[in-house]
């Protein structure tokens, strides 16, 4: 396949860069800067896709990634996620992209390229969706992460403004329902987003879902506030109090957003803020007790083990920091 035909792909099938603009999407603009932030988070997160649709080789796509600024990089490897999630996933496309890009220069990104594939599934036909086995049984669940993301963020009328669910929805098959978990997990992911980083608006959004779905949303909004960032150290202890008895779900998602973040060497100062703020930790001890208590053997129960890691992440940061006090 030559350069020419890539090249014509990549422009085929990239998303316009105009689609992650808040005015294009409607969302709410706190201040210049908030919108600034967010939308240089979209255009690095379609510079990956392009980059993964047009590159010759899974080295050739890191080549090209790795000149992303730091703050931005993992965006752009959620980006290259989708992108060869899509070339799977679509006829002509070959197969096996994602499990090269995992093997190779994705390996210490692979939280984040998980969330992108879920990007490309929202995109697909369900006929040529990836199967589950395909993925770690661990982390596979943040790939609905990034289909509930994708769904908030391009049909917010639905999802958030109507608080849609299928019941139908079976991927992975036999989930005993917790998919949808996984999905508003990616839902509160997008709410930062959407509500442009405003921790008051956030929260307002929020309490408009009912109460059971708070937990899973609130886990997505502190992984999207620690890991984009766009605000400070008062906005994100107001924030928490907002969260309330969902105080552990959120360092949840901050300690995740922390490990994605020293995993793949792209520590930030501002992560740092907002784990201290959110968790009561340093980013790198948020990060480390993700590890510290991950199973070592995964077999699903009646809840999958990636709640129950979830759930030992809650506590822990909540004792260890002192956030819950």
């Amino acid at each position: 396949m030559g350069n020419g035909w890539r090249t014509f792909r990549r422009r085929m099938i990239t998303p316009d860069v105009s689609e992650t603009s808040l005015d294009k999407r409607g969302f709410h603009k706190k201040s210049p800067a908030a919108q600034e932030l967010l939308e240089t988070v979209g255009e690095k997160f379609l510079l990956g896709y392009a980059h993964a649709v047009e590159a010759r080789s899974v080295d050739q796509a890191e080549e090209w990634l790795e000149r992303i600024p730091v703050k931005y990089r993992g965006f752009a490897y959620e980006g290259a996620g989708m992108g060869y999630g899509m070339l799977d996933g679509l006829p002509g496309g070959g197969r096996g992209h994602i499990a090269d890009f995992l093997a190779g220069p994705g390996e210490k990104h692979d939280y984040i390229i998980y969330v992108g594939v879920g990007w490309a599934m929202a995109r697909l036909p369900r006929f040529r969706w990836p199967s589950a086995e395909d993925f770690d049984p661990l982390l596979r669940w943040l790939v609905l992460d990034g289909y509930g993301f994708h769904q908030a963020y391009f049909k917010t009328a639905k999802y958030v403004d109507g608080q849609f669910q299928d019941p139908d929805f079976a991927w992975p098959p036999g989930n005993n329902g917790y998919s949808l978990r996984a999905i508003d997990q990616g839902i509160g992911r997008a709410l930062w987003f959407i509500c442009g980083t405003d921790v008051d608006l956030v929260a307002d959004t929020v309490a408009r879902f009912p109460e059971h779905r708070h937990g899973d949303l609130y886990a997505g909004i502190g992984l999207a506030s620690t890991y984009a960032c766009g605000v400070t150290s008062d906005e994100l202890l107001k924030l928490a109090e907002f969260a309330g008895e969902h105080r552990g779900n959120l360092a949840q998602g901050s300690a995740f957003a922390a490990e994605a973040r020293v995993r793949a060497g792209l520590l930030i100062p501002e992560t740092e803020v907002a784990t201290k703020a959110i968790c009561g930790l340093p980013a790198e001890r948020a990060a480390a007790i993700t590890q510290e208590v991950r199973p070592a053997v995964v077999v699903d129960g009646e809840l999958p083990h990636f709640e129950t890691w979830r759930q030992r992440i809650a506590a822990e940061v909540l004792t260890s920091g002192g956030a819950g006090k």
